[in-house]
Formats: structure tokens, C-alpha cells, sequence
């Protein structure tokens, strides 16, 4: 097991890939929109072979500027808090996000052309969430809360006809393949640096000097006289103190 400092460190990784994938999705977009292209087509359509290539195509596909909005900072944000927190398998998440939530999709969506990167979003948000609970790791479960705090709301969606509009099967999709992966994936025994004495485990409060000029109700007793304090610093200051050796030559004047 390791503390905190050899799993959460802030790399370029850590911006780079969200800031990647968000310029993927806006290349795409602008691409379209300029040269007066049509690509719904190459997204998901259900229960076609052909239909199937959206699997991989329809999260870099939006259909207007804002559908691609509401996705960009979501996208990024999750993104970031993926591979800062969960670099190992951030990856995994990323890229079996995107398979598995596209072949759901495909499975219950309706006929209709399915596009739009809320299927991962939709992933990252479940992920983080019920990762960060299962591991009863402080910071980690922070940051679940911290997503439900902010997307909490895009429970709803999941559910048919709250917009007729919005694809519910690729944010069920994404759902379920986030709490999928939230079980599947495993992640270290986080624990934390102990900075104090009293932090660990198996700290005893009865043989520590500190602890013991308190009684059961939290009262300062038994206050110590000066001599005792002076004893109890030598004791202390006695075991951080190595003896030191010092060795003398002596040359006479002729050498």
C-alpha cells in the first residue's frame, strides 16, 4: 500500500488527453459544418450492421453548436478528474466507455441516428461516482460527491420521455457501463501519510505523556511539575540523539 503521493500527481497527462479529445470533437464539428458535410449518418443506428460504426464515430458527432457545448466542458472537467485520480485505469474507462455504452445504444436505442458524446459523459459521472464510494477513500469520496454536486441532475435523462429530443438509451448506456466498470476495475488501498503519532492505527493514548493529563470526560488533570516536563523532553530528545564518535591523531613537530 502507498500514501497519497504515489498515486494522485498533476502531469501534463492530466490536461493533455481531456484537452485532445475536446479539440477532436470541435475538429470534427467545424470540419463539417464548413465544408457542408453530413455526418449523422456514420452514427449509431440501432440493430443495423451498418449502424455499427457508430460505436466508435458518434461521440465526435454533434448536431448543432449547442449540443456540442453542453458536452465540451463536461467532457473536459470529468476527463481531467479521470486520469488525475484514476490514471491507471483511466484509459480503460475512456476507451471500454465508448465501446460498451455504443453497442447498449445499439441494442435498445430507437431507429433513429444516435450522436453526441453524452454517452461518455454519462460514463465518467457513474464511474467517478460509485468508484469514489465503493473505495471509502476521503478524497476519492469527495469527489464523488463533488459530481453529483455538479451533475447530479443528469439522472433524469436517463429516463424515456423526459426529452423526446435527447438520446435516453446512450446516457442509460453510459450509465450502466459506468457502474460496470466501477466493479470491474480495480484500484489500490489508498493510505494516506501519517504525520502524527496519534494518526496510526494501533496509537495507544494510555502511554502517551500527552494523552494520559487528560481524564475520561476530556478534562486537563494532573498537571505536570517543571522537572517532570524537563525529564520527559530528555527522554524524548535522548532517542532522536545518535552518540557521536570523534577520533584525535596526534602528529609531533617533526612530521
Amino acid at each position: 500500500m502507498k500514501n497519497d503521493y504515489d498515486h494522485f500527481k498533476f502531469t501534463p497527462s492530466v490536461w493533455i488527453v481531456p484537452l485532445f479529445l475536446v479539440l477532436g470533437i470541435w475538429t470534427v464539428f467545424l470540419a463539417e459544418d464548413y465544408f457542408n458535410l453530413h455526418w449523422t449518418s456514420h452514427g449509431i443506428y440501432p440493430r443495423t450492421w451498418s449502424g455499427l460504426q457508430g460505436v466508435l464515430w458518434s461521440p465526435f458527432l454533434h448536431d448543432d453548436i449547442n449540443h456540442i457545448l453542453n458536452n465540451t466542458l463536461p467532457l473536459f472537467i470529468l476527463t481531467t478528474a479521470l486520469i488525475y485520480f484514476y490514471r491507471a485505469i483511466s484509459l480503460k474507462v475512456l476507451g471500454y466507455g465508448i465501446v460498451f455504452s455504443g453497442l447498449i445504444t445499439w441494442i435498445i436505442g430507437r431507429e433513429s441516428y444516435h450522436i453526441g458524446a453524452s454517452g461518455l459523459i454519462y460514463v465518467l459521472v457513474s464511474f467517478i461516482f460509485f468508484k469514489g464510494m465503493m473505495t471509502q477513500y476521503y478524497r476519492l469520496m469527495a469527489l464523488s460527491l463533488t459530481v453529483v454536486l455538479l451533475y447530479g441532475g443528469m439522472i433524469w435523462y436517463v429516463f424515456p420521455e423526459v426529452d423526446p429530443k435527447i438520446s435516453w438509451e446512450g446516457h442509460l448506456g453510459g450509465f450502466l457501463s459506468g457502474l460496470l466498470f466501477a466493479f470491474l476495475f480495480k484500484t489500490p488501498d489508498y493510505v494516506s501519510e501519517f504525520r502524527y503519532d496519534w494518526e496510526h492505527p494501533d496509537f495507544d493514548p494510555e502511554s502517551d505523556p500527552f494523552m494520559r493529563r487528560f481524564d475520561e470526560n476530556g478534562n486537563f488533570v494532573n498537571i505536570p511539575k517543571p522537572e517532570e516536563i524537563w525529564v520527559e523532553y530528555e527522554e524524548e530528545l535522548g532517542s532522536m540523539i545518535r552518540p557521536t564518535q570523534i577520533n584525535y591523531i596526534y602528529k609531533n613537530n617533526e612530521d
